[in-house]
């Protein structure tokens, strides 16, 4: 009976840090988000699910832990038949249909402020960003000169 340790070596340890630091690079793109933009539409099973909670709490009052109360409604969800679903869906249709409304209004905000702030939109950023080069170079000239 032999029993094998394996050491964990020095390449292991810089593997497991060159993963952490990407980890964190990935959180630093991320982009902020618009607090402004309408939330996605639940599903026909969350829409289910927002009935079964209030259902379940006062049939269960003493259970706190929401683990337990989701699994009880994925059960209950699973056991349900297509036509006793067929309420739920028909909801988160309806909901959909308005989040996409919502979703279209909105797009067109971003697009007709995103218009009203670029008005140099014609020139590149490189074109502007020479004239501004341009302009500072000519002042440190002036500077110079005194």
């Amino acid at each position: 009976m032999f029993l094998y340790f394996r050491k964990v070596g020095k390449r292991k340890a810089a593997i497991k840090a060159d993963k952490s630091s990407k980890r964190q690079a990935k959180k630093e793109k991320k982009a902020e988000k618009d607090p402004n933009k309408p939330k996605r539409p639940p599903s026909a099973f969350f829409v289910f699910l927002e009935e079964f909670r209030k259902q379940y709490k006062q049939e269960h009052p003493n259970v706190k832990a929401v683990s337990v109360v989701g699994k009880a409604g994925g059960e209950k969800w699973k056991s349900l038949s297509d036509a006793e679903k067929a309420p739920y869906e028909a909801k988160a249709a309806k909901r959909k249909s308005e989040y996409e409304k919502q979703m279209s209004a909105y797009n067109k905000k971003q697009e007709s402020a995103t218009d009203d702030g670029d008005e140099e939109s014609d020139r590149s950023k490189s074109e502007v960003n020479n004239e501004d080069e341009e302009e500072s170079g000519e002042e440190e000239e002036d500077e110079d000169e005194d």
